[in-house]
C-alpha cells in the first residue's frame, strides 16, 4: 500500500508531537527499569515478593499503557494516513516495526516473567527478566532517536 505524503496539517503535528513525547517518555522508564528497577527486586525480601511484584505489576501498567498505546496509535498514523513530506514511507514503517519488537517482547517475554515472579521471587526468572529487557531498552532507544529525527527533519522542512 502506498500512501502519499502527507503535508503538516494540524492532525500532522499534533501526532508527531505525541509521538515523540510518547516514546521518549517511554524510553526514560524503560531506561531507568532496566539500570535500576528490575536489578532491584533481587533485594526485595522473600516473604514480601509476591505482593510487592503485583503492585509493581499493577501499578506500572497506570505508567505505562497509556503511553505504549499513544506510541502505537501515533506511529501507525504516521506511517500511513499522516506521513510526513520528505520522510520516505519504509523509515516510518521501520519505527512501527520497533513499536512490534516492543509489543511482542513485553507480552511474549516480559509478562511471562513477572507471572512467575508473582509467585515468589525466582532467581531464574529474574535473571532472564533483566537480560531480556535489554530488547526493549534498544528498541525504544532507537524510537527515541527516530522520533527526534522526525521531528527536527519536519521542523527544518517547515522553516
Amino acid at each position: 500500500m502506498h500512501n502519499p505524503p502527507s503535508e503538516s496539517p494540524p492532525m500532522q503535528s499534533a501526532a508527531l508531537i505525541v509521538h515523540a513525547f510518547s516514546t521518549i517518555a517511554m524510553t526514560g522508564v524503560i531506561w531507568f527499569v532496566q539500570i535500576v528497577h528490575y536489578p532491584l527486586f533481587a533485594r526485595v525480601a522473600a516473604e514480601g515478593f509476591a505482593a510487592y511484584e503485583y503492585e509493581h505489576a499493577k501499578l506500572t501498567g497506570f505508567v505505562v499503557m497509556p503511553l505504549m498505546l499513544a506510541e502505537l496509535a501515533t506511529a501507525l498514523a504516521l506511517a500511513t494516513v499522516l506521513r510526513p513530506a520528505g520522510v520516505p514511507a519504509w523509515i516510518m514503517w521501520a519505527g512501527f516495526a520497533l513499536v512490534g519488537v516492543i509489543w511482542l517482547s513485553t507480552f511474549l517475554v516480559q509478562v511471562p516473567q513477572h507471572e512467575i515472579l508473582s509467585r515468589g521471587f525466582d532467581a531464574k526468572a529474574h535473571r532472564f527478566l533483566v537480560d531480556s529487557n535489554w530488547i526493549r531498552t534498544v528498541a525504544w532507544t532507537l524510537r527515541s532517536a527516530l522520533a527526534i529525527w522526525l521531528l527536527t527533519r519536519v521542523a527544518g522542512a517547515e522553516s
